[in-house]
């Protein structure tokens, strides 16, 4: 009897494409190059299950490089780039304040490239970080909001444990014209405050865990028009196949948890999301 699929993927680790969508849609925030597949294998098991684009982020310099040259290389790729909250403290605590501003030059000329849609995933992130490291994240989210502001281009926010500043922050100096808030982790009231700023709230796979019901309760407050999809591959894989990495062809998992919560049909959902990544993105 040949074997299911459910039984070869638990044999290879690798989960069976799920079913296609029937209405295209973009992985808004994924690591290719975290990923134990090429490129190529990776957007064509993408695409045969209806996810079209993604957006690749590079959260260092080194990486930032790979992405605008893997975007440059292929058509379904678009490029963000940022440090990642995480690397300005040790960036300076490794070589000083000026090893931190140089990075940041390198992201500000590589941002300005046709390839980059995005400056990201720039923001805070308390959970590793101690207090120690406080002034330099909060630094270097600054200047990524200014990079941003200037070039033209997307602010991608990664915020973890850390609402209260990254949002005081964006007051302070001005949010971009396109804001999108990565894998969001707020409750209703903040999914609400975002909304009012016309915020983009970008949800990944962890919002089918059993435990998220304060990210559903999120995403049910969030409108429709300001929703996007997400993988932030090989992190964060939905169930039924939370444990295993995560990649883009395992969107559609994500994406009907998310119209089961909204009440919509996945493709009335789709449609929103399509729509939604190319004004997030400036490319309407």
């Amino acid at each position: 009897m040949p074997m299911s699929k459910t039984a070869r993927a638990a044999r290879t680790g690798i989960p069976p494409l799920p079913e296609p969508l029937a209405v295209p849609v973009t992985d808004a925030h994924t690591h290719l190059d975290m990923q134990d597949t090429t490129v190529a294998e990776a957007l064509a098991k993408a695409a045969a299950v209806g996810v079209t684009r993604v957006v690749q982020v590079g959260c260092d310099v080194a990486r930032a490089h790979w992405a605008v040259k893997t975007a440059a290389e292929h058509d379904a790729v678009w490029a963000a780039v940022a440090l990642h909250p995480n690397e300005a403290p040790r960036l300076e605590q490794d070589g000083g304040p000026a090893a931190l501003d140089a990075a940041l030059e390198e992201i500000a000329a590589l941002a300005a490239r046709d390839e980059v849609r995005a400056v990201g995933e720039t923001g805070l992130d308390y959970y590793r970080t101690g207090p120690e490291g406080v002034a330099a994240q909060q630094r270097s989210f600054r200047r990524h909001i200014a990079i941003a502001k200037d070039t033209g281009k997307t602010l991608m926010i990664h915020d973890r444990d850390a609402h209260a500043d990254v949002l005081r922050l964006l007051d302070e100096e001005g949010a971009p014209e396109r804001t999108v808030f990565h894998c969001f982790s707020g409750d209703a009231g903040m999914a609400r405050h975002c909304a009012e700023r016309g915020w983009f709230l970008s949800f990944a796979g962890n919002v089918t865990f059993s435990s998220a019901q304060p990210l559903r309760d999120a995403l049910a407050a969030a409108p429709p028009e300001l929703l996007l999809v997400e993988t932030d591959a090989p992190f964060l894989t939905p169930v039924p196949w939370r444990g295993r990495p995560n990649a883009p062809f395992l969107i559609p998992h994500t994406l009907r948890a998310m119209a089961e919560v909204k009440g919509l049909d996945e493709d009335s959902l789709a449609r929103h999301l399509a729509a939604n990544t190319l004004r997030a993105f400036g490319a309407e």
